[in-house]
């Protein structure tokens, strides 16, 4: 979840990048979405694909590139034959202040009912008011974690009472706490539904943040102005995608077994935990801007963002989301 990386060179690069992106029936093409394969924000992607929601509405796709997160999500949508991904916000927004050509045009993953924070078995914390004097272990600094890390601790009284310490991604974490370096530490599904067996939940970060958006869809803003009838196609499929998560969790979870390479009952517990957790984990495109308020909040906590005014019309174009969703 490293949602600030170096993104000087992708803007310096940015003004060379033309338009010409062919992106629709004729010729496959891949896209961009952060943590495929380890995240679950890939999971309307992979039922679009499956169901043929894509090909129906005439954009053949090939497949998803993915990545750590962060920067390295928003430059390779931008090198994409269709240069359009769903990444962090954070990384939008960051992408975004350093000049790079990029437009948000639908929400993603409006929750982080995905994140847990976990220990071993034989541990006892039962909700964040149990962790002073305990040790917190989070991805990476300026990362979603962290965030959540800081504002939890600080809603909860607990801000100089817990140490924090950066872990790494979801391997070296299990380690920090099998060696009992950190009490409690994060993880995402559906890491966490495939190690049940050795952890349990301290606490949930919707316990601490409600709402959160984590993920939105980016295009580069001049492929938005000259293919405004390929961005509508994907994220129509995608919205059909979440649809049908929704309507059929067993098929649902099938299908993301198969993308993701991991055990059906694996993908149907990630699943389940996302939607019982939070019903709208998955938006359809709507955007919630109180939620991505939220998250500007955390930046500016974090020192990632200048404090100030946030203008979200100046960087979101809800033009190509159908009327009923549209919030204006």
């Amino acid at each position: 979840m490293k949602a600030f990386k170096a993104l000087a060179r992708l803007a310096a690069c940015a003004a060379f990048m033309t338009a010409s992106v062919a992106g629709t029936a004729s010729q496959a093409a891949t896209l961009t979405v952060t943590h495929w394969i380890d995240g679950m924000y890939g999971v309307p992607f992979a039922v679009a694909q499956d169901k043929g929601y894509f090909k129906q509405n005439g954009v053949d796709v090939s497949g998803f590139i993915t990545s750590e997160g962060g920067g390295t999500s928003v430059r390779n949508a931008m090198a994409s034959e269709i240069p359009y991904g769903e990444v962090a916000l954070p990384a939008a927004i960051a992408a975004i202040k350093q000049g790079v050509p990029i437009t948000i045009v639908h929400s993603g993953v409006q929750s982080v009912a995905d994140l847990l924070w976990v220990q071993l078995k034989d541990a006892n914390v039962n909700g964040i008011a149990q962790m002073k004097g305990k040790t917190i272990g989070y991805s990476s600094p300026k990362s979603m974690t962290e965030m959540i890390t800081i504002v939890a601790l600080e809603r909860a009284g607990l801000s100089g009472q817990v140490q924090r310490k950066p872990v790494g991604a979801s391997g070296t974490m299990m380690i920090a706490l099998q060696q009992h370096a950190v009490d409690v530490a994060y993880m995402t599904e559906p890491s966490f539904s495939a190690r049940k067996d050795q952890l349990k939940i301290a606490f949930r970060s919707t316990d601490i943040v409600p709402a959160e958006t984590q993920t939105v869809g980016v295009v580069r803003t001049d492929y938005l102005k000259a293919h405004p009838d390929t961005v509508k196609a994907i994220i129509d499929a995608r919205s059909k995608g979440v649809q049908y998560i929704m309507a059929h969790r067993e098929e649902s979870a099938r299908i993301l077994a198969k993308a993701y390479k991991i055990d059906p009952a694996v993908a149907k517990s990630a699943i389940d935990n996302c939607l019982d957790t939070d019903p709208h984990y998955w938006s359809t495109g709507r955007f919630n801007y109180a939620s991505m308020d939220e998250v500007v909040k955390g930046l500016v906590l974090i020192k990632a963002i200048e404090p100030g005014p946030f203008d979200w019309t100046k960087i979101v174009d809800e033009s190509m989301l159908p009327i009923s969703e549209r919030s204006k």
